[in-house]
């Protein structure tokens, strides 16, 4: 069957195209889904552009080595990447539980690819391909570029590259260093002398040829001193910046050191409309149509990407390490040409998902010094109080919504990618909240203050409580005005590293005075390369290495998941029990101000105590006489009942 279009999948699609040995062969993890929001595809079709050719084996089958060669041996190297997502995140919830589907697998089954993938797919190419060139890519390798926490085996793992046997890493957004390892394979330089590309990681024998560089610990010791690693884990967070960023290298053993070279320059405007002009296809690949299609395309083949990066520097992601903290962004007229194609889709109703990106109201640069000098190493933008350099405008991405609102067959255009609230409370002018509420949502915005205890919030790198409740009252003071009735959908995090029962509970109590309880609940996972990971892992807070308190215990960790869905009949004995466990007897009752209801006879649980009192047997005399009288009345009314239906 004819693919037209799409990347070759097959010896067949590569005869058709008059090609005998491709360039690359791409090995990924997730089926194959030509859109510019899927990196394989974008690495793919970039290396297309500059004359090379590329082919897709999307989930080989791991267990059989025929499955790496179906394509035959590239020209020049094979590149490997998990998919986008981390594999374990992939595969297992914060509980440690397989998860029951796979978004990015056809008809959602899970089971398409192995645990830590990446390593798999490396070793899979091995045992066949002995000398050929493996470059590996996309956010599993990235944050485990160097030494990692890794949460789901409990231990300090090597750099990815080590166990991978890959020899080289293109970390972060790979558009400028893919190129320059193409065309310096292509010129004919052994893979094992490319040490000199930006946003790349290495590994060698030889310490004389690592110049200008930071010495991080070494592994054996890290693996074994938590406050080591947690010194290790900032020097690495403090040189993710382009600009400012150094050269560092990590030893094991003093016989191998892994080099991270300093990151690739942000795309400019141009570079990024280029992108995401390239010819993609828009959809998964034919082939996986009889299985039902690939569910991740869903929610966004009808969205449009507006910028990259974040400056808001929240603690639990990985976005400072993989994106980075400086915003590039796509120029009017490409985002617009996108818009177009879509309202062209048979299945378009109306409706844009989305227009944004890691943070959907960042259009710009946190200030204009980060366009020649970068970031600053050991200074948040937003966080604990925001920069007296922040710039902060919506000026151009209110232009932008308006003219995606006007274009012919576009009912609506939601924002869905989440907004930085904080950001938006520090512009004076309220013109860009007042379209967001007329415009831009459907009843409910779902932002993410996380937690409300300033303590909590201080370690997951969130403006304060007070900043919040500001949002609140405006959001709602600006719904009013507008008549419109709209809510708010709070995203809360339970078991943050800083996060106690006592925090749990104020959470609860915010909650409870809100009158809202969440359907959903976000325990904190520990993934590579954040913050938090390295609070959870060492219970210290890497920027000032002071102690941090960390719930790890799953009973603890499920008391204060439950403490935010307190009124779930489910959670009453975990809510009783922490309760009792923090000493907050007074929040056990039936006072407005109680979370729950006591137990009932001070024995056993009842299921249904969290939202009624209790109808048991009363131990006061005069209660218990008028209980009597009212089911007597009950019979005789049965009774009289009864006669008259047999009457008639």
């Amino acid at each position: 069957m004819k693919y037209e279009g799409y990347l070759p999948i097959s010896k067949e699609d590569m005869a058709e195209r008059g090609i005998s040995q491709l360039d690359f062969v791409y090995v990924c993890g997730d089926a194959y889904v030509d859109h510019p929001s899927f990196g394989h595809a974008i690495i793919a079709r970039l290396l297309e552009s500059h004359g090379y050719s590329v082919g897709i084996i999307a989930q080989p089958d791991w267990k059989d080595d025929a499955s790496i060669s179906i394509l035959g041996e590239p020209r020049l190297g094979f590149l490997v990447s998990a998919g986008n997502m981390d594999s374990m995140v992939n595969h297992y919830s914060v509980s440690k539980k397989r998860r029951s589907t796979d978004s990015y697998s056809p008809g959602g089954v899970m089971g398409k690819r192995p645990d830590y993938a990446t390593v798999v797919y490396c070793n899979l190419i091995r045992h066949t391909y002995k000398n050929t060139p493996i470059i590996i890519g996309g956010i599993e390798a990235s944050l485990r570029r160097l030494a990692h926490y890794d949460y789901w085996s409990n231990k300090v793992k090597r750099s990815i590259l080590l166990d991978s046997g890959a020899d080289l890493i293109s970390y972060g957004m790979g558009e400028h260093s893919i190129v320059e390892i193409a065309d310096a394979l292509n010129a004919g330089i052994p893979v094992r002398d490319i040490t000199f590309v930006d946003g790349t990681v290495y590994k060698t024998k030889n310490r004389d040829i690592i110049y200008d560089a930071i010495e991080l610990p070494d592994y054996d010791e890290i693996k074994s001193d938590k406050r080591l690693f947690a010194e290790s884990f900032y020097k690495q967070y403090c040189n993710t910046d382009p600009f400012s960023g150094k050269r560092l290298f990590e030893p094991y053993g003093g016989t191998t050191y892994v080099v991270q070279n300093p990151p690739a320059k942000p795309l400019s405007q141009e570079e990024m409309d280029a992108v995401y002009a390239l010819p993609y296809m828009r959809n998964y690949h034919p082939s996986y149509e009889e299985a039902g299609g690939i569910p991740a395309i869903r929610e966004i083949k009808f969205s449009l990407i507006s910028n990259r990066g974040c400056f808001g520097g929240c603690s639990f992601c990985a976005l400072t390490f993989h994106q980075g903290r400086i915003i590039q962004t796509r120029s009017h007229n490409s985002i617009i040409e996108e818009a177009k194609k879509i309202t062209e889709d048979p299945d378009f109703k109306g409706y844009i998902h989305d227009v944004g990106g890691p943070t959907a109201n960042f259009r710009s640069p946190a200030c204009s010094k980060q366009l020649t000098k970068g970031a600053c190493p050991n200074r948040q933008c937003l966080f604990p109080q925001p920069c007296k350099n922040l710039e902060v405008n919506h000026k151009d991405y209110i232009e932008l919504l308006r003219k995606l609102r006007e274009l012919p067959h576009v009912k609506k255009v939601f924002i869905r990618s989440g907004i930085r609230f904080d950001y938006l409370m520090y512009d004076k002018d309220r013109s860009f909240l007042r379209e967001l509420c007329e415009y831009h949502v459907s009843g409910q915005l779902k932002v993410a203050p996380e937690h409300i205890s300033n303590n909590v919030l201080s370690k997951l790198g969130k403006p304060p409580v007070e900043v919040y409740n500001r949002f609140v009252k405006a959001y709602k003071e600006m719904n009013q005005k507008l008549g419109k009735e709209q809510y708010l959908v709070p995203y809360l995090m339970s078991s943050h590293p800083g996060s106690t029962l006592k925090e749990a509970i104020e959470l609860a109590e915010y909650l409870r005075d809100l009158g809202y309880m969440p359907e959903q609940v976000q325990d904190f996972y520990p993934t590579p390369s954040t913050i938090s990971t390295c609070m959870y892992y060492t219970g210290l807070d890497p920027r000032t290495m002071e102690p941090v308190y960390v719930a790890t215990n799953p009973h603890e960790k499920a008391m204060q998941r439950a403490l935010i869905q307190y009124r779930n009949p489910k959670n009453y004995d975990l809510v009783y029990e922490a309760l009792m466990k923090a000493g907050r007897q007074d929040l056990i009752g039936f006072d407005k101000k109680c979370l729950i209801r006591p137990r009932r006879y001070g024995g056993g649980t009842d299921s249904k105590n969290t939202g009624k009192r209790q109808r048991g047997p009363s131990s006061n005399p005069s209660k218990q006489k008028s209980e009597h009288k009212r089911k007597k009345r009950t019979i005789r009314n049965i009774h009289k009942k009864k006669g008259s239906n047999t009457s008639s």
